[in-house]
């Protein structure tokens, strides 16, 4: 049986891990697409599309089922929310990704800290320091703001726009966990105290990952990325839960974390009913 090849797309400026992401899919057979701009490649979705890209050795046809090319070719995308908000749609490829108010609904035992959802709005009424984010983009910048008088305003954000605000926590190391099907599919170190340091994930992260699987991973995508973390007294909490697509490797297994990139960013014909709520 001949299977078409998937094809990976990718946007114009590669981070390290993307281009980490890159060579691995290379290697795995995959067909390569790189944006020149912020839009759907020229020619994506017209017989022939996909030719010229780079492609490499081989690969089965797990996963492929579904396809967005004119041509049969299963695509999928590994890029940031605004690329991707552009290109999915128009190649049919579906965005997982965790409920807005995911973090803010798991029990205090996983998180070590309050942490609610709520609108930039209501924020501006915070009179305390409070870390504050969006739930699964940028657009508000991740920060511990005095109180809400220092967040974007209303002249710059919508005050309707969902945040998650959260008491300050400091965590001694953080680990970043790429799930897939519940299970821990790869994992390493990214921090050190505040600082980018890479390095395996130790027994204690990887038994905390199982943990939040275990109380809370019907809540989330069959692919996920999850950061979790370790504070000085040794307490173990999620930090927060980011799109597999739109997410870094750092040190972990770039082969299975590519497996996490290739369910969370694929054809929405191959969705599986449970996957299908936490389409972007």
């Amino acid at each position: 049986m001949t299977c078409p090849p998937r094809t990976l797309v990718l946007p114009p400026r590669l981070t390290a891990s993307a281009r980490t992401l890159r060579a691995t899919a290379l290697r795995r057979g995959l067909r390569i697409v790189e944006a020149t701009a912020s839009a759907v490649p020229e020619g994506l979705g017209r017989p022939g599309w996909a030719e010229g890209t780079g492609r490499a050795g081989s690969t089965g046809c797990a996963g492929s089922a579904g396809h967005a090319g004119s041509d049969g070719h299963p695509v999928h995308l590994h890029a940031g929310p605004s690329f991707a908000d552009v290109v999915a749609p128009t190649l049919g490829i579906a965005l997982l990704e965790a409920p807005a108010d995911w973090l803010a609904r798991l029990p205090r035992t996983l998180t070590q800290r309050d942490i609610r959802a709520t609108t930039i709005g209501e924020a501006y009424r915070l009179r305390r320091p409070a870390f504050v984010k969006s739930p699964n983009d940028k657009s508000i910048s991740a920060l511990v703001y005095a109180d809400g008088s220092r967040l974007p305003g209303p002249d710059a954000v919508d005050p309707a726009t969902v945040v998650l605000v959260s008491d300050v926590m400091t965590f001694a190391v953080e680990y970043r966990l790429h799930l897939l099907d519940g299970a821990v599919h790869a994992a390493g170190q990214y921090a050190e105290a505040g600082r980018l340091r890479l390095g395996p994930a130790d027994g204690d992260a990887l038994t905390f990952g199982r943990d939040v699987l275990a109380a809370a991973g019907e809540t989330l995508p069959s692919a996920i990325v999850v950061d979790v973390g370790r504070d000085d007294e040794g307490r173990w909490a999620v930090i927060e839960a980011n799109a597999a697509w739109a997410s870094g490797c750092y040190s972990a297994d770039p082969d299975r974390a590519l497996e996490t990139v290739l369910r969370a960013a694929g054809p929405a014909t191959a969705l599986s009913p449970h996957d299908r709520a936490f389409v972007r």
